[in-house]
């Protein structure tokens, strides 16, 4: 079905993208993939567009869209290209950079806004913990009050940017008795004495994207770093979950389908027992019906954008998104790998790729399980 939730604004930004896309990304792509990250060029020229400040105010050099079908539009161009350069650019401009908008004193926001935008100023944001994994609340990371400062230790895992970030923004335990309402944000900036990173993470899947192990011994900040509310970290991270999970039901879709849409030429073009494979009805029966999950899943995903553009989208709604999109690109893709058979299994086949770079969108943004808990808890369960 024709899709109508963009109009001529959103399809010419998409064509912006679509170019900057086929003149920075694609012709590097081997060389993001060699070096387990994306150079601080490509952050540049992202910032040039005005791709990276879609969240930030016209004041602070951003576009202010104000409108999340511009981050969608995005997200799915650049998922097109592979599931790591979505994940790493949302992370910044998508997750963390409402945080800098909605949560900052002006001080702050003319301090890091800037930088966000331009692409100058690379960030992560430090939730997840190596004893902790979705249990936010859970975390051991602490800031201590001495004097008119605090003292950040701890540390974080499985941080996407970790190993360039500038800015991270870090969760921690500041009233420890409080336990979940007891945590603060801080804007932590990566040159600070005390900060340290681990080594690169070798992951199964999604090379491209630089995730590290963040480090912090007696880092000192002052109450200008705080993020938000003193002992409201939690909730403001709860407040800001459901774009992260939206995001990630934008990015899987979109990465699926471009999948889906190579294997149907494969499909056509690959030939055994003098025809098409794509022509035996097992296979054929087979693309039908992942087409048609695709495309109702789009729908769904839809709606969703459609009702977080009104400030509307329910975390529970949210939830459904990011476990069932995650679940159907799963499944696409790993009858996509079984369609190509042999060569399927190959990495230098982008279906193979993209099979691995996909299995983590289950685990991420909270794992499935953790969102079906979430949708039991509102059915009154």
């Amino acid at each position: 079905m024709k899709r109508a939730i963009y109009d001529e604004d959103h399809e010419a930004f998409r064509a912006s993208v679509k170019e900057f896309v086929d003149r920075s990304v694609t012709p590097h792509a081997e060389e993001h993939l060699e070096a387990k990250g994306l150079p601080r060029d490509f952050w540049l020229e992202a910032g040039k567009q005005g791709l990276l400040g879609l969240e930030v105010p016209e004041q602070y050099g951003g576009m202010g869209a104000g409108d999340y079908r511009f981050n969608a539009v995005l997200t799915e161009e650049l998922s097109k290209v592979n599931a790591s350069l979505p994940s790493c650019v949302g992370i910044h401009s998508d997750i963390v950079a409402p945080y800098l908008v909605e949560l900052t004193t002006e001080e702050q926001r003319q301090r890091w806004l800037p930088g966000v935008a331009s692409g100058e100023l690379l960030t992560a944001i430090g939730m997840t913990e190596p004893s902790g994994g979705s249990d936010l609340a859970a975390l051991k990371t602490t800031a201590v009050r001495d004097g008119d400062q605090w003292v950040l230790s701890g540390s974080k895992t499985f941080i996407t940017n970790g190993y360039s970030a500038d800015l991270v923004v870090v969760a921690a335990r500041t009233s420890p008795e409080k336990k979940a309402k007891g945590i603060t944000l801080f804007g932590v900036s990566t040159s600070l004495p005390g900060f340290s990173r681990g080594r690169k993470l070798d992951k199964v899947g999604q090379p491209e994207s630089d995730t590290a192990e963040l480090f912090f011994e007696d880092l000192r900040l002052t109450d200008d770093d705080v993020v938000g509310e003193l002992d409201q970290g939690f909730i403001h991270m709860m407040q800001n979950l459901p774009q992260e999970r939206l995001n990630c039901a934008v990015s899987n879709l979109a990465h699926a389908k471009q999948i889906l849409a190579e294997t149907i030429v494969y499909a056509q073009e690959r030939k055994a027992f003098g025809q098409g494979i794509g022509s035996f009805q097992h296979n054929k029966f087979l693309l039908a019906e992942l087409v048609t999950q695709i495309d109702v899943t789009q729908s769904f995903v839809d709606e969703c954008v459609l009702a977080h553009t009104r400030a509307e989208l329910t975390p529970i709604d949210a939830a459904k998104a990011k476990w069932w999109t995650s679940q159907v690109q799963n499944d696409v893709l790993d009858h996509c790998v079984q369609l190509h058979g042999g060569y399927g299994f190959m990495n230098e086949y982008r279906v193979a790729r993209a099979w691995k770079d996909a299995r983590v969108s289950k685990i991420w943004a909270g794992s499935n399980e953790i969102m079906k808990e979430l949708i039991g808890r509102d059915l009154g369960l």
